[in-house]
């Protein structure tokens, strides 16, 4: 982003928002992160600590924003029981109050906004309730008969945005990678975790998964570029669009990824519920911590809920084939952003970042 703006990013702490945080840092722009807690990333940078549950904090603190010309909306409330809260009317209601409270106050102010951007992803198609079309497109494939958070959010900003002078863009990715620790939904700390507790058995690292499935995913820098696109294309604007790395893949296949980056060898399947495996062995991820001298917290606090996600990915004690993940970014494309990475390049990346910053043994 370039010129006069102001960008406020909602969710700075989270696994997108302090990746766009980290793409911004440098553009030239005026950035306020706005989240609970500051990330590292905003180190620098205007910080406004807000719960976006108190809807009247939010009302005193974002209407007097009225020099916002973007908003990045990327915050997120997830049920402790990770996959069974997707469906769950008390996690829609959140959501939707969480997003209204920071839309409201800064339509109200009538100020200088100009663009919105709000992410959902795959199940927007309904990934978790049914076999999506192959790839899933936009303006298509929409489930918009199963409950969703994502339907309430995108009628409030389609009204609002009604015969107003900003426009929007919705992002849909698929699986998200990056390298926040403590993300309900972020598979790569959870997953070396895992691959440090078998090498520390003395283990080879054998997949813990069910059946294959044919997936799609983000790299978060990648995503935030798109995020960036998005908030000055005029071919973006009021549209929904897939963004994904360009290519597709079944875990089995990246498998040995982890293992090369782990130091590892690979073995014959071996299924397991990694959520149930990691928490048992609580003691020993903090024995290899010590072990390593490693910067990275206790088991709760490094990787959260992503156990219970990884178990849904790897479609842990599923047998036989499962329904696809893949997504069509052909609308994404033609709209004008072009970039793609490969998902084995997006892994080793993260894992080498984990080890860079020390959080798992290298």
């Amino acid at each position: 982003m370039s010129g006069e703006k102001t960008v406020l990013v909602v969710g700075a702490s989270g696994l997108v928002g302090s990746a766009v945080i980290r793409h911004l840092k440098d553009s030239g722009s005026r950035i306020i992160a706005a989240a609970r807690r500051r990330p590292a990333e905003a180190e620098g940078l205007e910080f406004v600590s807000v719960d976006l549950m108190d809807r009247a904090l939010c009302q005193r603190v974002f209407s007097q924003m009225p020099e916002v010309t973007h908003l990045v909306y990327t915050a997120l409330y997830e049920r402790s029981d990770l996959v069974s809260g997707w469906s769950d009317s008390e996690q829609i209601e959140i959501n939707d109050g969480m997003f209204k409270a920071v839309l409201d106050p800064l339509v109200g102010a009538r100020g200088a906004l100009r663009h919105v951007t709000l992410l959902q992803g795959t199940k927007a198609y309904g990934v978790h309730v049914r076999a999506i079309p192959v790839p899933a497109r936009e303006d298509r494939d929409e489930l918009r008969s199963q409950p969703n958070f994502y339907w309430e959010q995108e009628a409030h900003l389609r009204a609002q945005a009604e015969g107003a002078d900003w426009g929007w863009t919705i992002l849909r990715p698929p699986l998200i990678i990056g390298g926040v620790v403590g993300g309900a939904m972020n598979a790569v700390p959870p997953l070396c975790v895992f691959a440090s507790m078998l090498k520390e058995e003395g283990l080879p690292l054998a997949f813990p998964g069910g059946g294959p499935r044919i997936a799609s995913a983000v790299d978060v820098d990648l995503l935030a570029r798109a995020i960036d696109w998005a908030g000055d294309s005029a071919e973006a604007r009021n549209r929904t669009f897939n963004v994904s790395n360009g290519d597709i893949y079944v875990w089995e296949n990246v498998w040995r990824v982890f293992a090369e980056e782990m130091g590892m060898e690979t073995a014959a399947a071996e299924p397991r519920f990694l959520h149930h495996y990691c928490r048992e062995r609580a003691a020993l991820w903090d024995h290899i911590r010590d072990k390593h001298d490693l910067a990275a917290p206790d088991l709760e606090r490094f990787v959260g809920p992503s156990l219970q996600y990884c178990d849904y990915l790897l479609r842990a004690g599923e047998a036989g084939p499962g329904a696809s993940t893949a997504v069509s970014t052909i609308a994404i494309q033609q709209a004008g952003f072009h970039e793609v990475m490969d998902s084995e390049v997006m892994f080793a990346k993260w894992i080498r970042d984990l080890k860079a910053r020390r959080l798992i043994p290298s």
